[in-house]
């Protein structure tokens, strides 16, 4: 019978893909973006009109920026831009493979995020943040651009990267799997402290995924759609 190799045994298998001063660079830089972010929507919340539009585009400017950072502090580490993604797709089967994984997984996180937010009695706290999701079509078309870009960007950032490095760390994948979704849901701290654990704990089921995958494609999928899907539903009731 195989016997299970533990997970302290499997943080040997991992390798660091960038430097410590690399890492602890980026975890600042992710310090620098939740405290940032969360002013600029404190600030937004009570305005009239808020600047949406402007919102979404310096997100999305931000995130790619700290995916560049990530990627070229990789590649200067030795190692190629696929350690952290992932390999490529060679089949269309593949595609549809991790097409129905990250299905299968947003189904299953629909309901263990439910559960926790239900728990935890995290809608009562969630303040109104409607004014943050899109009013009118072309800015559902950013919103939905941005999403994409959160799936892309963030789960490099997060699963792809910090995780690896943060398992090395440790020595522990335990430890850096819960460590990351820690960070990840320290991000969301606008939404309020019983927010920041729901969205941590989705953030510890992703990080679950791409250790089991071994890829961080199925997370991307999952994300943008989550986030998409988010959109589109609030661009409707708001109608």
């Amino acid at each position: 019978m195989e016997i299970p190799v533990p997970y302290q045994s499997l943080a040997k298998q991992y390798v660091p893909v960038g430097g410590r001063l690399h890492t602890a660079f980026l975890l600042v830089i992710l310090a620098v973006w939740a405290f940032v972010g969360r002013i600029a929507v404190g600030r937004m919340q009570p305005a009239a009109y808020p600047p949406r539009m402007r919102l979404y585009v310096l997100t999305m400017l931000a995130e790619w920026l700290v995916f560049t950072y990530v990627v070229v502090g990789v590649r200067r580490h030795g190692n190629s831009a696929l350690v952290v993604l992932g390999t490529r797709w060679n089949s269309f089967r593949e595609v549809l493979r991790d097409i129905g994984i990250a299905a299968a997984f947003w189904l299953a996180a629909v309901g263990v995020l439910q559960v926790v937010a239900r728990f935890l009695f995290a809608h009562t706290q969630r303040p109104n943040q409607e004014f943050l999701l899109p009013h009118a079509a072309v800015e559902l078309a950013v919103w939905i651009a941005l999403s994409i870009s959160a799936g892309i960007c963030e789960e490099t950032i997060f699963r792809g990267y910090l995780q690896r490095q943060l398992i090395v760390f440790t020595k522990s994948v335990p430890s850096g799997i819960l460590l990351t979704a820690a960070v990840f849901g320290a991000g969301h701290a606008y939404q309020g402290s019983r927010m920041t654990v729901v969205i941590a704990v989705y953030g510890l089921m992703f990080g679950l995924l791409a250790h089991r995958r071994g890829s961080v494609r199925p997370g991307m999928i999952a994300h943008a759609w989550q986030d998409s899907l988010s959109g589109l539903v609030g661009f409707l009731k708001l109608r």
